[in-house]
C-alpha cells in the first residue's frame, strides 16, 4: 500500500513539512536534545514511509505528549526542567498550544480511520 492510499500518512506528512522549524524548534525547548533527535526522525521516516506504521504512531503520540505538556509535573524526567525555564508570558507558549491541538486533530482524525485496520489511536 503506497501512502496515496492512506490519507492519515499524506496529511501528517503535510502538517510536518509546513512546521518543520515550529516542530523542532519547540521540541529543543521543551525536551533537549534528545526530543529534537526524536523530532527529526519523525519527519524524516514521516517522509520516507509508505504506510503508517505502529511504531510511527507511537513516535506521533509521544511528540504530541511532548507538546501538550503531558510529563512536566514529573520531576524525574527531563521536560520538567525545560518547562521550568519558560515564561509563561512568552509568545512563542501559544505557538506550541497551537502545535498541538493541530496534532491531536490529526491523530483524534485518523486514529479510527475506516479503511485503515492498521491505524491504531494515537492518544487513550
Amino acid at each position: 500500500m503506497s501512502y496515496i492510499d492512506q490519507p492519515a500518512l499524506a496529511v501528517l506528512r503535510e502538517f510536518t513539512i509546513t512546521n518543520t522549524e515550529a516542530l523542532q524548534n519547540a521540541s529543543l525547548l521543551l525536551g533537549g536534545q534528545q526530543a529534537l533527535r526524536a523530532t527529526i526522525n519523525i519527519i524524516d521516516d514521516l517522509g520516507k514511509a509508505r504506510v503508517l506504521t505502529r511504531r510511527l504512531q507511537a513516535d506521533l503520540s509521544r511528540l504530541y505528549e511532548l507538546l501538550s505538556l503531558t510529563h512536566v509535573h514529573d520531576l524525574a524526567r527531563p521536560e520538567a526542567g525545560h518547562f521550568a525555564m519558560i515564561d509563561p508570558a512568552w509568545s512563542g507558549v501559544e505557538d506550541i498550544c497551537l502545535l498541538s491541538d493541530q496534532l491531536s486533530d490529526l491523530i483524534d482524525a485518523f486514529g479510527d480511520h475506516p479503511g485503515e485496520q492498521d491505524v491504531l489511536p494515537l492518544v487513550a
